[in-house]
């Protein structure tokens, strides 16, 4: 074959599974078949044979990975780094491939002895030769990414990944000819994806079902317009031949047994360098400094185990252990994160615990000033229940009016800081921003153990009282009815169907044309909002069911989105908001009301405060109704049904039974009540729609 394009293979001789480093080696302990696995070997080579040159380095016995040759190293140019293994069982194979390496005539790179970085395993050039993709969570550390991008001359953009079955980047994530990326969105953090989403155009990403994706479709070399893979389903294959790709299959379940598949098998080791290639890599570092009783009271775990869940990583490069039980401990930890954007994250949450900037490297906070009343700035700090101090012309001034979730205000001439809601922010106000100059005041002589996890309102997991598909049947079929005959649904909601996974649904039927009007407060729209904008609610990730650090600030963050905006119509006008329930509102001219209390952050500016004129709105909307929708908001359900004439049909739905009596106990043979989860209330009520609007 005289292709220009060179792989690099190695014979699987030694090839077994002798140790457990992943989770696809569990239970397959010397169980795969050399007969079968050479059988399978030689047929992927064959394939990549007939497209392409195969270079082999010889296989070595005792390192039954060495077949692996995608995590030899990575190489653009005449450029190769050298793989730096995570696990001793495979840091033998470093010296073969290195030999090899200079053998072949490149400049071999090596990263530091204790950073693991491991090839092309974690490190996928696009194929349109426009930056590296390179992952870290598992196996790579994320500071390699740095060294990557000076020493190729190439902007690295760094992904987490967060599933364990997915271990290296290659498992789960494939660039292919023409700008396509064919790869399986769960296996990443929320920032990743939204990265993926930034760089690759909708119409380029080929996104896999978890059937494919553990059938290492993936892990596929890309030769061209052919794609060789282990597997794949008959939707996936009709996707990429849509896009112009030849699928080839070969089976490779002996190497499945081991975590990897045709891309692992293979190291593409002619990558041309492209003259628009420049160094860069989003990895931001600092440096903090934590002292007290860190081994005691946890904190130290506490802080490391933040980095690493926020998507970052760590170096401790100093610990000063404190010898007597009255004696504080110190220590100055390097933090990475993979942009600046997850570091300011990071370091919000960090400096709750304590952590500062070491002395010598403290600096001012920055501020910038308010250009509309009741607005912060962009990446204004946001406060906490912790005593703060700032950092003002070099002099620590004690935050006055502490409270959580309020901006900073800092009144330079007078040397003063205080605490200060959003709707009280006044034109000029200068504001802290960002997360320097900022530190919170802990007691070094606290011993306490660690405390519950803050803001885990969503902790446990809610399920259904009773079945309820046969009345979910029922209220379907009222609601295909009512808007077949052009009647009015009003459906007033809480922010519980948007923490229960509920949100999408009734964004549905909005978008379908089942609801005429939305009453709630101000919370089912900010926590709405949130999703759309930040992926949490009530700052837990709506896709893992997990809280995510420091994400109680997401409410905050996405009230001032809105603010910003001038209200939730203008925030969809302006492209900022494009999805969930309240976009659906504005773009089908579903009206909506919200009700304030007293408890409401922000409010929204579309919130109204005024409860006279909110209960004016709400009966306005009212007017006309042939079925309201009370779905787990007890006190604008109550409110709502107390406006509400005989002959309404109402149906209430929430967990709480003492809710549903409250409110189907009118006297009205028109009221049905539900005690179920909203969310697969809702879910089941979509579901039986569909099943209706089938042709018969």
């Amino acid at each position: 074959m005289n292709s220009p394009l060179r792989f690099l293979m190695c014979p699987p001789e030694h090839y077994d599974v002798d140790y457990v480093i992943n989770p696809w080696m569990e239970g397959n302990l010397h169980k795969s078949s050399p007969a079968r696995a050479r059988e399978q070997w030689q047929q992927l080579y064959q394939l990549v044979q007939a497209h392409a040159q195969v270079d082999l380095v010889t296989p070595q016995a005792g390192w039954p990975d060495m077949v692996f040759t995608a995590n030899a190293g990575l190489v653009l140019g005449q450029t190769a780094v050298l793989s730096r293994f995570y696990h001793p069982e495979r840091q033998g194979e470093e010296p073969y491939f290195k030999q090899w390496f200079l053998e072949q005539g490149y400049q071999v790179r090596e990263m530091p002895q204790d950073l693991p970085f491991e090839g092309a395993g974690d490190a996928l050039l696009d194929r349109e030769g426009r930056w590296l993709w390179a992952g870290y969570g598992f196996r790579s550390e994320l500071d390699s990414h740095p060294y990557l991008a000076r020493w190729l001359d190439i902007e690295v953009l760094s992904l987490r990944l967060v599933d364990e079955r997915f271990y290296h980047l290659d498992t789960c994530f494939c660039p292919l000819q023409g700008g396509y990326l064919l790869y399986y969105p769960s296996a990443f953090d929320a920032y990743s994806n939204r990265l993926i989403e930034l760089r690759v155009p909708r119409e380029k990403r080929i996104m896999l079902e978890e059937t494919d994706a553990v059938q290492f479709a993936a892990n596929a070399v890309n030769i061209g317009q052919i794609v060789i893979l282990n597997q794949a389903s008959d939707p996936l294959k009709t996707h990429l031949q849509h896009h112009g790709f030849q699928v080839l299959e070969t089976p490779l379940t002996e190497f499945l047994k081991a975590g990897g598949a045709s891309k692992c098998l293979t190291l593409r080791v002619t990558e041309p360098v492209m003259e628009t290639s420049q160094a860069k890599a989003g990895v931001a570092s600092r440096v903090i400094y934590l002292e007290g009783h860190l081994l005691d009271s946890g904190l130290i775990n506490r802080a490391l185990d933040l980095v690493v869940e926020g998507g970052g990583s760590f170096q401790i490069l100093n610990f000063q252990l404190g010898l007597q039980r009255q004696s504080t401990s110190s220590a100055e930890v390097k933090v990475s994160a993979p942009s600046g954007e997850v570091m300011e994250t990071l370091m919000a949450q960090l400096i709750d615990l304590g952590a500062a900037a070491r002395p010598q490297e403290e600096q001012d906070v920055y501020l910038e000033p308010v250009t509309q009343a009741g607005t912060a700035p962009e990446d204004f700090y946001v406060s906490t229940i912790y005593p703060t101090e700032v950092r003002v012309e070099g002099t620590w001034i004690r935050v006055q009016h502490q409270r959580m979730d309020a901006a900073i205000v800092v009144d330079r001439s007078n040397r003063r800081a205080s605490c200060k809601l959003l709707r009280d922010l006044v034109v000029g106000e200068e504001i802290v921003v960002r997360v320097e100059g900022i530190r919170t005041v802990r007691k070094p002589e606290s011993r306490e153990a660690k405390p519950a996890q803050e803001f885990s309102f969503m902790g446990a997991g809610v399920s259904s009282e009773r079945r309820v598909e046969l009345v979910v049947e029922q209220i379907a079929w009222e609601l295909r009815h009512i808007r077949d005959q052009g009647g009015r649904v009003v459906v007033t909601a809480g922010p519980v169907v948007i923490h229960t996974g509920g949100g999408e649904h009734l964004a549905r039927l909005i978008r379908e044309g089942y609801v005429q009007a939305l009453l709630g407060g101000n919370a089912i729209a900010v926590h709405d909002i949130e999703q759309a904008l930040l992926g949490t609610s009530l700052g837990v990730d709506m896709q893992r069911g997990i809280s995510v650090h420091g994400g109680h600030r997401h409410h905050l963050k996405a009230i001032n989105t809105i603010r910003q905006a001038g209200g939730i119509r203008q925030a969809v006008q302006q492209g900022l908001l494009t999805q969930g329930v309240f976009y659906e509102c504005v773009q089908r001219g579903v009206p909506f009301s919200l009700a304030g209390s007293i408890r409401d952050d922000g409010p929204l500016p579309d919130t109204w405060m005024d409860l006279i004129q909110a209960q004016a709105d709400y009966a306005r909307l009212l007017e006309g109704a042939d079925l309201i929708l009370m779905l787990s908001s007890m006190l604008h359900s109550i409110g709502v049904g107390n406006m509400t004439p005989a002959g309404v049909k109402l149906v209430c739905v929430d967990i709480n039974p003492a809710v549903v009596t409250k409110l189907s106990d009118r006297g009205s043979v028109e009221s049905v009540g539900v005690v179920t989860d909203v969310g697969l209330f809702l879910s089941l009520l979509v579901r039986q729609l569909d099943r209706l609007n089938l042709p018969a």
